[in-house]
């Protein structure tokens, strides 16, 4: 399983952005631009919340399974790879989303003297940020369940991202 990429992420940011603050000042200059909605940074934080909770759960779980105490729950390696895979399509789709609330957010700081748009331009700026968190956490998640290199099978360790077997 491939690595998440900061590159990628970031890419997929600014052209989210740049088409957001372009549709926007598009939508604007023939009606009225669509408001963000107070919900979008509520969802991703709770996103983040799931993916730094599950982080956090197979980091203990697989902390108790290496120190071999007694009564540890092992990982499921398909689970770890799951979660994984979770964590990298919600960071991807962050990176979209708040590339997207961002470019509008970039639009409405040209209208800040209006009540409604300052209210939208706040709700913008903590989807972004919530965006960050969910990256963040999903960051996390990946090095959680990282495998260790092992360099006396292959020589050079192939660093792939599951749980490490029991």
């Amino acid at each position: 399983m491939k690595e998440l990429r900061i590159r990628t992420l970031v890419a997929v940011f600014v052209v989210a952005g740049l088409l957001s603050w372009a549709g926007a000042r598009l939508w604007n200059s023939v009606g009225t631009l669509p408001s963000v909605p107070l919900a979008a940074p509520v969802v991703l934080a709770l996103i983040a919340v799931v993916l730094l909770a599950t982080a956090l759960s197979l980091r203990a779980r697989l902390k108790a399974q290496r120190d071999r105490r007694p009564g540890a729950k092992g990982v499921d390696p398909l689970m770890a790879a799951r979660a994984v895979v979770f964590g990298q399509a919600s960071a991807l789709v962050a990176a979209l989303v708040a590339g997207m609330y961002g470019g509008t957010g970039a639009f409405l700081l040209e209208v800040l003297d209006i009540p409604a748009r300052r209210d939208q331009a706040i709700y913008a700026g903590f989807s972004v940020l919530a965006g960050i968190a969910v990256i963040a956490a999903a960051f996390f998640l990946e090095r959680v369940c990282k495998l260790p290199e092992d360099d006396n099978r292959n020589g050079s360790g192939n660093g792939s991202t599951a749980a490490p077997a029991a």
